[in-house]
């Protein structure tokens, strides 16, 4: 039943979105950093505090215009301590910064409870903002892996009308999100890694009938850059922990007048010495 509601919703959603105007929105060329996985603990705790730190004053350093880290913000939701840390250093960036939740902010299988506790100390967990005409739409995938009651649906009924207004408006849409829709192929089965193929197939129709112009992601740990029937799904390394052997960093996006993009990933520069190995009773 369930499956069947989705379904239709996202159905309906896609033939309204494939009724909107034409009209141009005016882009301003722009420069903006996504982060992935900053997860204060994974690491080492204190060496992720570093590494993050380091992040902050080389993100500071360049000419950007706002940033995106994509979820996983902390690796313990409930550590108050790590919270405290996180905010701390984010609060030293001299940008405009949008945070995305992770599973491990709001739980695998998040509750209202975890809800409410990321709500008070993080802010939003679902919003949209503007940056230099573009419409950044930041979700909670926890809630599309997950079905926590009245929340998934009100989650659902959010997105849809904002890829209605995006699609209205023909304003350039970028969607900012922890876990990415697929991290190989489209029809890949349901995993760890990727959100559920009953949710995954209407979704990307509905991004994909909004005209949505990227979709920024995190929780691979590694960089995944992937796209689908033209648009950019990009999940990007970390600052905590790498799989895929890429040196910790983030990643710089560039976009012109006329919304196209380029993208690089920029290494952390990290002084020897400055981060010890420490023992594994050490990390927390």
């Amino acid at each position: 039943m369930t499956r069947q509601r989705n379904t239709l919703f996202f159905a309906a959603l896609v033939w309204v979105l494939l009724q909107g105007s034409s009209a141009v929105q005016a882009l301003e060329a722009c420069r903006f950093v996504q982060l992935c996985d900053t997860q204060l603990g994974m690491g080492g705790y204190e060496a992720d505090i570093v590494r993050f730190e380091l992040a902050v004053n080389a993100i500071n350093a360049l000419d950007v215009d706002w940033v995106v880290i994509c979820g996983d913000l902390v690796n313990d939701g409930s550590d108050d301590a790590a919270v405290t840390d996180f905010k701390r250093i984010a609060k030293a960036f001299t940008m405009p910064v949008y945070l995305a939740p992770g599973n491990h902010d709001v739980g695998n299988k998040p509750t209202v409870e975890s809800l409410e506790r990321y709500r008070k100390l993080q802010g939003a967990d679902y919003y949209t903002a503007m940056e230099h005409g573009y419409k950044l739409v930041i979700v909670n995938t926890q809630l599309w892996k997950f079905h926590v009651p009245e929340e998934s649906e009100k989650h659902d009924a959010w997105f849809a009308a904002e890829l209605r207004k995006s699609s209205d408006s023909a304003t350039p849409t970028l969607i900012v999100s922890h876990y990415p829709p697929f991290v190989a192929s489209p029809d890949e089965a349901d995993d760890y890694y990727n959100l559920p193929p009953e949710k995954r197939k209407p979704l990307l129709a509905a991004v994909k009938a909004a005209g949505v112009n990227a979709w920024l992601t995190g929780h691979v740990h590694k960089n995944n850059v992937l796209e689908y029937e033209g648009i950019p799904v990009v999940a990007s390394a970390t600052t905590s922990k790498n799989f895929d052997g890429a040196p910790y960093g983030f990643r710089v996006w560039e976009a012109n007048e006329e919304g196209t993009f380029t993208h690089r990933y920029e290494a952390l520069d990290i002084p020897a010495g400055l981060i010890p190995d420490l023992p594994p009773e050490k990390k927390r």
